[in-house]
């Protein structure tokens, strides 16, 4: 009899593929021990997801005039020299304020092999309190990409939105996956997945697949509190960011309830939380990434934190279904969104094997079987359903 590993997968048969794929957490840790991954410190094993590597800040900030990139001749140290209007050391921890620019170089640096490349995200709970993070290398002419084979430093720009945080040397603000050639997934492809998994599970019978699986908005209200959301207060108090259930949440947030017609106006600039209408299933040997909404049916942005790791909401990780939590805002003019509005698509990859642990198996999965939920800062809301 076959033996079977936690997630109810057999385990020896971990191989998914043609070895094209997104990088399980066992290959990164063969790439760290190769020095593909190079660490200023070393890399501890809560840093290691399912899928992807959380980065650490190193132990200075340079608040610049501007983002920026570097381009193709430059680098990013290079550019540090000419905008940084100021050096903050973060040893101790400092308070990035809202408005400002940061670039802080990270702990971990990269020496690529040729057929690895990879892409970064903010962490879930980075989005949710509303701290634009993006991933820049040098010679970069995009964000949150590396190039296959690249050698040399990684920096995160950090932007506060809303709230000001503190952030210190080692806290994590964003991730980063690795992938070995081209696995993303058709959308012939994920209808037949669709069927087979039951990627995701909502009300609807049909599911609409085009360019991506897509996900719609739920303006009905939780059962017990009516809340369909919370949008964020101006002027609030200092998020420590490696502080987990220590805020007071209605400090910050304000909440949003049902309303007659199932409708919502966006503010422009104002920044909410919101859920979808539809349980995400990511089952173990694949990943997910919601990608940016397409600006011509909206002025408006959804989920900066885009991953979503091999397990999240599988069954026998106890997920059962989660629905993605939607970070929100409006640009520009007032939006109005309705419920079961499309509001964002779902890339899947295939991993090149299984991982040995998913999302939501003692790992310190914050957002497994998740509803709507503010991020892991905050306690629970008040009366709000577990």
């Amino acid at each position: 009899m076959a033996r079977m590993d936690e997630a109810g997968e057999d385990a020896g048969a971990r191989k998914t593929g043609d070895g094209n794929g997104i990088l399980p957490a066992h290959a990164l840790r063969a790439l760290i021990h190769e020095g593909a991954i190079a660490p200023s410190e070393t890399i501890q094993p809560e840093q290691i997801q399912p899928a992807s590597l959380d980065l650490r800040c190193g132990g200075t900030a340079y608040r610049v005039r501007a983002s920026f990139l570097p381009g193709a001749t430059a680098t990013v140290r290079e550019k540090i020299e000419v905008l940084a209007l100021h050096e903050i050391d973060l040893t101790q921890g400092a308070v990035l304020e809202t408005g400002c620019v940061y670039l802080v170089p990270l702990q971990e640096s990269l020496n690529l092999p040729q057929d690895v490349s990879a892409m970064a995200n903010p962490k879930s709970s980075t989005g949710r309190i509303d701290v634009f993070t993006r991933l820049i290398t040098d010679g970069a002419a995009a964000f949150d990409r590396v190039e296959a084979g690249y050698q040399g430093p990684l920096y995160a720009e950090i932007s506060p939105r809303t709230f000001s945080i503190l952030v210190r040397s080692g806290s994590r603000l964003n991730q980063i996956r690795f992938r070995r050639g081209g696995s993303i997934y058709s959308d012939a492809e994920l209808r037949d997945l669709q069927v087979e998994h039951s990627l995701i599970q909502g009300l609807a019978d049909t599911v609409d697949i085009d360019q991506g699986i897509s996900l719609s908005i739920d303006l009905t209200g939780e059962a017990q509190t009516g809340i369909v959301g919370y949008r964020a207060k101006r002027h609030a108090g200092l998020i420590d960011v490696d502080k987990a259930g220590a805020q007071d949440p209605k400090e910050f947030w304000e909440p949003i309830y049902v309303d007659e017609t199932r409708s919502m106006i966006l503010d422009p600039d104002e920044f909410y939380i919101l859920a979808s209408k539809e349980a995400v299933h990511v089952p173990p040997e694949f990943a997910a990434e919601m990608m940016p909404f397409n600006p011509l049916v909206g002025e408006f942005r959804v989920h900066y934190a885009g991953f979503f790791d091999p397990g999240f909401g599988h069954d026998k990780a106890g997920g059962k279904g989660s629905r993605a939590v939607l970070e929100v805002r409006s640009h520009e003019v007032p939006f109005i969104l309705t419920d079961g509005q499309i509001i964002g698509k779902l890339i899947y990859e295939r991993l090149t094997e299984i991982p040995e642990k998913v999302y939501g198996q003692d790992i310190g999965s914050n957002y497994q079987r998740q509803g709507l939920k503010l991020s892991k800062h905050f306690k629970p809301w008040p009366s709000a359903p577990d």
